[in-house]
């Protein structure tokens, strides 16, 4: 007879709004038994046990989540629908105070993913699990100036919610349980394993602008195999988020300024019809279709059977700068209606995304040993495709009879593609009452491809808005790694436990590492928790990082062909500056806990943490020659010319290689970050003959800087450059919020649930390109708050509405004088006369682009600018 593992949840202190709706799974076999329960996702509180056990965090034996001896948060599913959020990584925004993630204002390519972080440590530093498994990273690499510029990340946003039991966030360096990525903490999520009911959801929204419409019907439903032996439960979903748009008003000054029009005659005209130059920016339209299923068959007491798979298909359509008659003078008849008049154009951005994982190994038993072997594929693979645009160049070329093929305004411009496999090996053993071993192995195999777009499209200076990528630059890549840990947890008194673990990784194409990791806690009392961990970690350079390329080639009479662009890695052009190999992030982490539960419906956790990563891998700016030989006048101009690049070594280097100007990526940098953690959580308490529950959980970033100078190669040093410029750094450090509070209230009475939650995002900071060096654009704390209302309409119906950022709170920013240069410009009331502008009008207008991102800047904000939005569902139970 098969043992039933007891239903296990909790609501405690790993986070604001711990919903612990997990099963305990007593041991490594066997563990189908479990989800005998119906849906865990359905729990109201009262059903909510006080033991959650949680897999994240060790690689041992299972603990409870009191146990633990580092930070854990637990998400549960019903928690997550609460937030109201289209997508996962939304909802974790609003319910993990250290995980930030915002759409960027800019979007193309960049609309497929929105970056994310935990501890404001960029989306390269957090590792993604499914069901304790890696899930594959995203093909793209952002390389617009938005946080978590030069980095990629998984796609968590690609995971229907309605397959979760809930998700475990690990708040802790654990490259020595996991590998490589897992720096600032890692993302378990574990997918619902009932074996019987099941759910139908409808959801729809709306911003307060009556656009962003979204609408969405999902299926989730258990299945028993072979009786009590195992289970099948899948999920199927399919959405769709219309576009919102928030322009600004554009200024005429700027805009004759930057596109040497006359402001009169061709620039004031247009705005008069035009006020926001026909831009287009906010949020863009999306439509996705996810699959997925988590399965597990018993084949006998000591042996199971697991898999689990997911798909995702989605769409995004995006707008470029509409490009103005004054900016672009002409579409060639090609876009405009022969006959009407010709007003500009707007290219599109079609971004297609195919995301996709599947797992299956087994769990048994060899003697006293526990065993789990094994296999995961998955990949990502994002297409680009260009709209309503027009190849000037090529249009040109053809008018001029260069070529006998005209522009087309349709263009493919390519893709990226990237896939693993990943073979798994685990051991664990109690070897007495006290003692738990534990090893294992991991081989991995990636591949990265850059995929070629039509001729078109990169032909010249490429399709307006978007070049496509050239073959030069299209080529595959791949590597593998094998990695071999082993460590234990002792229980050296029922108050005291360590658990100690070592990891070595050897990598095809750069080296191996050796990291490990120690933690500990201590009970003081029944009510006091003491807990610290030290450990080191590594971040192996992405295939992305090492081979991406996007360089232009282009042919000058008398100098041949000349490079500029981003050039990778290992290219010629990155030797020819010097540019050394990628080489392993490695880093240092501690933290220090203290947890105090006075009582059963009360507890507080505190967490410091302190992570120093060393050779922190950077997208540079673009390096450029000193000498500019327009800058040469008079009739020594070409001597002069001369002798300045004999004089300049990087200019040398850079003719050689016939280098106009050139980015790469470069190990730049130490980093130091440092914070707090805190959790408070209040429970049970009476009120109105219901009960109320009340949360508060913070982030507060206490040090997030460069630590030394940066790692310039010397042949750039020599030139007085440098890889790393204000912008980048800025984006890296300042981008995300200083502080992030979260303070919620729950109250349950008989069928009815209202919940009021107030997220305070924290100052951010910018150094927009291009601005004055002696300011800075600031945005300041802002206040979130959303409520939600969910009632019971049947025991098996039930109706949810939220308002989120019900006070309709958008992003505003002003400028920081850093100096007293910076001081004066913002004093001065001087106009210009050539521009008719203030220092301070001018500055603005170049941060957000003449006004068309009043709202966020270029560089984006620290939360969405959308506004209210209203959100419902309807959710039936069978």
């Amino acid at each position: 007879m098969k043992k039933n593992f007891p239903f296990a949840a909790l609501l405690l202190s790993a986070s604001p709004y711990v919903l612990a709706q997990a099963q305990a799974e007593a041991s490594a076999v066997a563990p189908a038994a479990a989800a005998q329960t119906a849906a865990a996702a359905d729990a109201t509180p009262d059903d909510i046990q006080k033991v959650v056990i949680v897999s994240t965090g060790s690689r041992g034996a299972q603990r409870t989540l009191v146990d633990t001896p580092v930070p854990i948060d637990i998400i549960g599913a019903r928690d997550l629908g609460k937030t109201g959020q289209a997508t996962l990584d939304k909802s974790l925004q609003f319910r993990v105070p250290s995980f930030n993630t915002v759409q960027t204002p800019v979007n193309d390519a960049t609309s497929l993913l929105d970056p994310y972080e935990i501890r404001n440590m960029g989306p390269s530093r957090v590792l993604i699990l499914v069901n304790g498994k890696r899930k594959n990273s995203s093909a793209l690499i952002y390389t617009q100036t938005s946080p978590g510029r030069g980095e990629s990340g998984a796609d968590i946003s690609a995971i229907p919610v309605d397959a979760i039991k809930r998700i475990e966030v690990l708040r802790d360096g654990a490259s020595a349980q996991y590998g490589s990525d897992a720096i600032a903490g890692v993302v378990n999520i574990i997918l619902k394993d009932n074996a019987e009911g099941g759910s139908v959801t409808a959801r729809g929204g709306i911003t307060h602008e009556s656009d962003g419409k979204m609408g969405g019907l999902s299926l989730n439903q258990g299945l028993p195999l072979g009786g009590d032996r195992g289970f099948f439960n899948y999920t199927l979903d399919v959405s769709k988020v219309g576009l919102s748009n928030r322009p600004g008003k554009v200024d005429g000054r700027g805009e004759a300024s930057d596109f040497g029009a006359d402001l009169n005659s061709q620039v004031l005209p247009f705005l008069a019809t035009h006020p926001d130059a026909g831009n287009i920016n906010g949020s863009p339209e999306t439509r996705s279709a996810k699959a997925e299923f988590n399965t597990r068959f018993d084949l006998s007491d000591t042996t199971s059977l697991y898999a689990n798979a997911a798909y995702v298909n989605k769409k995004v359509n995006s707008f470029a700068n509409y490009r103005t008659p004054y900016w672009r003078p002409t579409d060639y008849g090609l876009l405009h209606p022969a006959g009407s008049t010709y007003v500009g154009y707007v290219p599109t951005f079609v971004g297609t995304l195919d995301d996709y994982n599947a797992t299956g190994g087994s769990k048994f038993l060899v003697g006293d040993w526990n065993a789990d072997v094994s296999l995961t594929y998955g990949g990502n693979k994002q297409g680009y495709a260009v709209g309503n645009s027009v190849n000037r160049g090529m249009q040109e070329d053809y008018l001029n009879h260069v070529i006998t093929t005209p522009s087309p305004t349709s263009f493919d411009a390519g893709g990226v593609k990237f896939s693993h496999w990943v073979l798994n090996g685990d051991i664990s053993k109690q070897l007495n009452q006290d003692v738990n071993f534990y090893a294992g192995t991991e081989l991995r195999h990636e591949n990265y491809e850059t995929i070629a777009g039509d001729a078109a499209s990169y032909y010249g200076s490429g399709a307006d808005s978007y070049a496509g990528n050239a073959p030069v630059n299209s080529f595959g890549s791949s590597r593998s790694n094998y990695g071999a840990y082993a460590g234990a947890t002792w229980d050296i008194s029922p108050a005291f436990l360590i658990d100690a673990t070592g990891r070595y990784e050897k990598y095809t194409d750069f080296g191996s590492a050796f990291v490990w990791k120690t933690s500990t806690r201590y009970k003081l009392s029944e009510q006091v928790t003491l807990r610290a961990s030290a450990s080191t970690g590594f971040r192996a350079p992405s295939l992305a990082q090492i081979y991406t390329q996007k360089a232009q080639y282009s042919f000058v009479p008398g100098k041949g062909i000349l490079v500029s662009g981003l050039v990778n890695n290992v290219s010629t052009a990155a030797s020819a500056l010097q540019v050394p190999k990628l080489k392993a992030e490695k880093s240092n982490n501690i933290t220090l806990g203290l947890g105090f539960k006075p009582d059963n419906n009360t507890s507080i956790t505190i967490d410091y943490y302190n992570i120093k990563v060393k050779d922190r891998i950077v997208l540079s700016t673009e390096i450029k020659p000193i000498c500019n030989r327009d800058d040469f006048t008079g009739p020594t101009a070409d001597a002069d010319y001369d002798a300045c690049v004999a004089a300049s070594p990087l200019d040398q280097q850079l003719g050689k290689a016939n280098i106009v100007s050139a980015s790469f990526f470069v190990n730049a940098l130490t980093s130091r970050t440092e914070g707090i953690d805190y959790v408070a959580s209040r429970k049970n308490i009476p009120f109105a003959d219901g009960k109320v529950t009340l949360n508060l959980s913070g982030n507060v970033s206490l040090k997030n800087e460069r630590d030394g100078a940066v790692n310039n190669p010397g042949l750039i040093a020599s030139a007085n450059q440098s890889v790393l410029n204000a912008t980048t750094e800025a984006l890296m450090f300042t981008s995300r919020p200083k502080f992030k509070t979260i303070l919620g209230a729950d109250w349950d009475y008989k069928k009815l649930n209202l919940s009021l939650n107030n997220t305070v995002f924290g100052p951010t900071h910018f150094r927009n390109a291009g601005m004055d060096d002696n300011l800075e654009v600031a945005f300041k704390s802002k206040v979130v708050t959303d409520f939600a209302v969910t009632y019971a309409l049947t025991p098996s119906t039930t109706l949810s509405f939220n308002i989120n950022n019900m006070l309709n709170t958008t992003p505003s920013w002003h400028f920081n004088a850093r100096n007293a240069k910076g001081q004066a410009i913002l004093d001065s009331k001087v106009v210009d006369p050539a521009s008719g502008m203030t220092p301070v009008e001018a500055q603005s207008n170049l941060v957000t682009f003449n006004g068309r991102y009043s709202m966020v800047t270029y560089d984006g904000s620290q939360f969405s600018q959308l506004g209210r939005t209203f959100a419902a569902s309807l959710n039936y139970r069978f």
